[in-house]
């Protein structure tokens, strides 16, 4: 069997296990269609500048911790940046972001920095919200609603599909 000739890469952080299970439903619809496609799952601690050069396309996976990105996807992003830079320009990426009430500025900083690589977006941020207000329910495992999974497998399919047929 030959090897797959296309690399996605999906790059997360979780506290509370929203966003994991976000980024394991993108990878499930991504490893479903992945006809010659490669799909790594890493958290953001384990993913670094040599796991970025060696993907063709990207999905950023993130809770929205104080309105922003988490510290540990920005360590990622601190330790790879330029690393690649200049060296990934063009290749796809999307993002997933749990919120517990907007999570657009967290979609925003992962559009920043992928505009620096000179990424390109395939999708619209997919923004799930959990509605997580007080303390307690911000701190709480979370669980991810079926129809909401069902989205971000979706997106992994279409990354998939996309770097499998050379859309993108």
């Amino acid at each position: 069997m030959p090897s797959p000739s296309k690399t996605l890469l999906i790059v997360y952080h979780s506290m509370t296990g929203g966003t994991r299970q976000m980024a394991e439903a993108a990878r499930a619809g991504a490893l479903e269609e992945a006809g010659g496609v490669h799909v790594r799952l890493l958290h953001a601690r384990q993913a670094g500048a040599d796991d970025v050069l060696a993907a063709d396309g990207f999905l950023f996976a993130t809770p929205e911790n104080l309105a922003a990105i988490s510290g540990q996807l920005k360590d990622f992003f601190d330790r790879s940046y330029y690393g690649v830079l200049d060296r990934v320009q063009g290749r796809p990426y999307a993002s997933l972001v749990c919120a517990g009430s907007d999570g657009s500025n967290a979609a925003r900083q992962i559009d920043r920095i992928a505009t620096g690589w000179r990424l390109r977006p395939i999708a619209e941020p997919l923004i799930v919200c959990t509605h997580a207000q007080t303390p307690e329910a911000i701190l709480a495992a979370k669980r991810i609603e079926d129809g909401d999974l069902a989205r971000c497998k979706a997106l992994g399919e279409a990354m998939a599909a996309g770097l499998a047929l050379g859309v993108f």
